[in-house]
């Protein structure tokens, strides 16, 4: 069986037809389907929303252990797949991890959505 890599949502415009009225390849399907499911877990999506409302657009994973109530090597799991899906993108200062949301990757996501 066929491995499937993980398309970043940054790539949409390049595999996703929907947004020119095509129909989508079972491929991008399924690579589009990974990003997405990146998404479905509510830890990720808390995340997401913590990281935007952050100062700056930008947070520590220090910053981001407490308030959601798990413990820092499984927020940097959550946070790596959200890196992965092309959502986040990290930079290391010192020992810690700062995150920010990649401009547009959701943006593109709702667009996909909107005309799906």
């Amino acid at each position: 069986m066929e491995t499937l890599e993980l398309l970043p949502l940054r790539d949409l415009q390049a595999c996703c037809a929907p947004i020119t009225r095509e129909v989508i390849s079972a491929r991008n399907a399924e690579s589009l389907a990974r990003s997405i499911k990146a998404l479905a877990d509510p830890a990720r999506l808390r995340l997401l929303s913590m990281v935007a409302a952050h100062a700056d657009g930008e947070a520590c994973v220090c910053d981001l252990t407490e308030p959601l109530g798990l413990s820092q090597p499984t927020v940097s799991h959550h946070l790596r797949i959200l890196v992965d899906a092309g959502f986040l993108a990290r930079s290391k200062r010192g020992t810690w991890a700062y995150f920010r949301i990649i401009p547009g990757s959701l943006d593109l996501l709702s667009t996909f959505i909107r005309v799906a």
